[in-house]
Formats: C-alpha cells, sequence, structure tokens
C-alpha cells in the first residue's frame, strides 16, 4: 500500500460526462481541453510557425479507440468543450463527414483539425500508463510543442512531467491510505464513516457541508435521469454490432410480475441495463467509478430510492460510503480496465455498490460490514477480462453491469448477516490481490479487443 494519503475528491470520482467511456472518452477530452489551454499561452513566435495539431493515441486508445469514440472526444475537447456540458448528440455529430475539419484557435491564428491528423498508432511506445496520447504542435514534420497524457481510469488524466494530483501532500484531517488506516482514524477520533468523508471532502474542495450535500444529491440526480432515459429508449444502439436495447423490455416485464419473487431481480436488472445502454449510446452518465461500469451503482442507487424508499441522507450516506471503497481501490490498485481488466471497472463498482447498500441498510452499523461487503465482491470478480466485441462498450459490457449489481447485493446480504466480524480476507488484502492479478493478466485481455469475448465479433 502506498503511505500517500488519499486526497481525491468525491466529485472527482462521480464525474458527469458522456459515454461510452471515461479512459477513452472523458480522460481524452479533458486532456485535449489542456492543450488547448496550453496552446493559446505559447510565445507567440511559436504560434506563428505552426500550420498544424497531430494527435497519437497509444494502447488501448489505439486499439479500441474507433469504437470508444476517442477521436470524437479528442476533437471536443480541442474545440473547448468540457464533458459535464457536452451535448452527446453534438458528440455523436463530429467526424461523421471526412471532409469537415475544425477550428483549433493558437494564439492569433486558427489552425484547421481533420481527421487524419488524429494517428491510431500501432507500435509500442514505452509508457509508465497503458492508455497514451501525445498532442503536437506542428510545422509540417517539425514538432514545435508536445504534451503527453495518460488516461488513467474514470476520466482522470495525468501529464506527463506532473504528479498524480490524487497522491499530493494535500492536508486531510483525517488521512489514510488503507482500509485499516482509515478504521484507526474512525475508532481514534470516534467518527462515523460519514463524518469523516464529509471533513476530508472540506478540506480537498473547499465546499461547504450544505454545498457537499447538495452536489451528491445532483449527482445522484445525473445517474437517475440516466437510468429513466434508458427505460424509455427503444431500438439499436449505435456501432456495427446494431446491439438492441433490453432495458425498456425488461422494465414492462418487470412491472407485469410484481407478485413474483423473481420482479424485484428483474427491476434491477432493467435499471442497471438503462444507464449502461445510456452509457452505450454517448448519453450523459456518472463515472461510478468509471462511464463503463456506470449501470451499477446508478442502478441500485434507483432502486435503493423507489424500492426501499430510502430518505436523502441514507442515500448520501450510502454515496459516501461507495466513495471510500473506489478511493481505496483507485489509490492502491487501478480503476483503469487498461490495467486490470474489467475487475478494476465492474469489479471496482460492484464493490463500491455492496458498501452502498450495507450503508444504507445499517445507517448505525460498523465499518467492518462495509468492509466485509466491498471485499466479497472484488473477490467475486478478480481476472474478470476486459474484451469488448468491436471495441464498443456494449458486449459484454452492458449485462456485465446487471451481473455486477446483482453480486453488490449477495456480497451485502452475506456481509450482514452476522458474520462480518469472522470474514478471513481483509479489503487491504484483496485489493493487494487485485493488483498482482492486473499486473500478471495478459495485455491482451485489457481494453484492447485481442482475446477473449472480443474474438466472437464475427458472430454478432
Amino acid at each position: 500500500m502506498t503511505n500517500q494519503p488519499i486526497t481525491t475528491s468525491v466529485f472527482d470520482l462521480f464525474k458527469v460526462g458522456p459515454g461510452p467511456s471515461s479512459s477513452h472518452t472523458i480522460g481524452p477530452m479533458k486532456a485535449a481541453f489542456d492543450f488547448r489551454q496550453r496552446l493559446s499561452s505559447l510565445e507567440p513566435s511559436i504560434q506563428q510557425q505552426a500550420d498544424a495539431v497531430h494527435v497519437l493515441l497509444y494502447g488501448s486508445l489505439s486499439a479500441t479507440g474507433k469504437g470508444h469514440g476517442t477521436d470524437r472526444a479528442i476533437v471536443a475537447g480541442l474545440l473547448g468543450w468540457q464533458p459535464e456540458t457536452t451535448d452527446p448528440d453534438a458528440l455523436l455529430d463530429l467526424l461523421r463527414d471526412s471532409s469537415v475539419s475544425y477550428p483549433i484557435p493558437v494564439g492569433e491564428k486558427t489552425l484547421e483539425l481533420e481527421p487524419q491528423h488524429i494517428h491510431f498508432e500501432r507500435k509500442r511506445y514505452d509508457s509508465p500508463y497503458a492508455n497514451t496520447m501525445v498532442l503536437q504542435l506542428r510545422q509540417g514534420e517539425q514538432v514545435l510543442y508536445e504534451e503527453e497524457y495518460y488516461s488513467v481510469g474514470g476520466g482522470f488524466i495525468i501529464r506527463k512531467g506532473e504528479p498524480d494530483v490524487a497522491s499530493d501532500n494535500q492536508d486531510v484531517p483525517f488521512p489514510y491510505s488503507s482500509m485499516a488506516e482509515l478504521k484507526e482514524q474512525l475508532k481514534t477520533n470516534n467518527l462515523t464513516l460519514d463524518e469523516l468523508m464529509i471533513r476530508n471532502e472540506m478540506a480537498i474542495t473547499n465546499r461547504s457541508r450544505a454545498d457537499i450535500n447538495q452536489r451528491i444529491d445532483q449527482i445522484l440526480e445525473f445517474m437517475h435521469k440516466a437510468v429513466r432515459r434508458g427505460l424509455r429508449h427503444k431500438g439499436t444502439l449505435p456501432g456495427s454490432i446494431k446491439l438492441t436495447r433490453k432495458a425498456p423490455i425488461l422494465y414492462q416485464k418487470a412491472k407485469g410480475m410484481s407478485q413474483s419473487s423473481d420482479s424485484f431481480l428483474i427491476f434491477l436488472n432493467a435499471y442497471c441495463l438503462a444507464a449502461s445502454e445510456e452509457n452505450a449510446a454517448g448519453g450523459i452518465v456518472v463515472t461510478a467509478p468509471t462511464s463503463g461500469a456506470s449501470g451499477v451503482i446508478p442502478g441500485l442507487t434507483y432502486l435503493a430510492k423507489h424500492h426501499f424508499h430510502h430518505d436523502k441522507l441514507t442515500l448520501r450516506g450510502g454515496m459516501l460510503a461507495a466513495a471510500a471503497i473506489g478511493f481505496l481501490v483507485k489509490h492502491n490498485a487501478s480503476i483503469s480496465g487498461a490495467e486490470m481488466g474489467c475487475m478494476g471497472e465492474v469489479g471496482t463498482a460492484s464493490a463500491m455498490g455492496a458498501a452502498f447498500l450495507t450503508r444504507c441498510a445499517q445507517p448505525n452499523g460498523s465499518i467492518s460490514a462495509i468492509e466485509a461487503a466491498a471485499e466479497i465482491a472484488i473477490e467475486h470478480h478478480l481476472g474478470m477480462t476486459c474484451d469488448p466485441i468491436g471495441g464498443y462498450v456494449q458486449i459484454p459490457c452492458i449485462e456485465r453491469n446487471a451481473m455486477g449489481a446483482v453480486k453488490s447485493y449477495n456480497a451485502f446480504l452475506l456481509a450482514t448477516s452476522g458474520a462480518a466480524s469472522v470474514q478471513k480476507i481483509s479489503l487491504d488484502a484483496v485489493v493487494k490481490v487485485m493488483k498482482a492479478t492486473g499486473r500478471d493478466m495478459s495485455t491482451k485481455y485489457k481494453e484492447t479487443s485481442e482475446a477473449g469475448l472480443a474474438l466472437s465479433a464475427t458472430e454478432c
């Protein structure tokens, strides 16, 4: 475990933006926007020499970037768009016509970005992260200025030469970098998990308690809007697979069998599929912790609100518990499919969902039950591959979100059955195993579409 305290904001973990992939869409858009800003502050002599902007994509950004819309996201960022305010329909229109170019301001001049300026590089690139992009300002073949960015999962980016902002030395009142340290802080200071998370968040963001609570409510509303849209929208998803949306069908089936014990699970599946299908269509979703896993938490929170009738206070507490688990995985392993496979995305989301359910059901419960629920959920996702067919976040990603949510619910049941205190494996231990598993897993099974289910594309 790293010794640096966790200083990630809840609102960096739960980010609003367009699907289908936080690593491939939100991260690259943010990197391109950052590059655009940096171009504006270059020396005028450099700006005047420039005649083009080029983008080089490596790793799974290259292998599956077309299916994930990475090229469109980069164009959007260079145009000055931000993830939370992007119109998803306008985003889908970008690069649809190969003859259209896009104006990029560089000082007093404007350069036209054309589709051929975005390069999906197949060669290996010496980089510390799997998802790497290099943005260049050129005069002919001469590179006048460049920046290298890494998309490290969940829409988080790192610029080469800068430290990971989530690992800086920012002071928080109750620092922790592991579950063991988190539990010690709670015990020593006689705090609830809710209170610790809120007070650390206040220090990280300088937001007031009321502002943080209001923002959590807004994040939940963004999630639930995605669920509601997905329950309404019918037809096929974008891309060559021509996958039919299933959420509306399942939802109607669940409503028609309300007296059956199975309806509960069908409703949950419908909610998770609804948000995931919206993500696959490029709609506005919330990274939870990634876009590829953005159906699990929305489905569970929608269920908690509309079926369990939990109030706002309870839902907020559940979200803070989910964030605590997401922080620990991101800090000590990774939430990136390119680094960890799908255990880093849906596996983490499932653990967060299990923590959410446990906290909601036991407002005054122990941290041990939350830890046990999260550990069980991760344990049963270890080694899960990321192998999207055609590079689209559709098969197996959409159904995998529903399966992850069901595992969340079962992990919650197991953890709250009275046996949490005798759980043998700690969360810290399973996260350590998760990191080692991701390191040992073949790259072919980590978001490259070079193995696994991805090879069955010809059958679709």
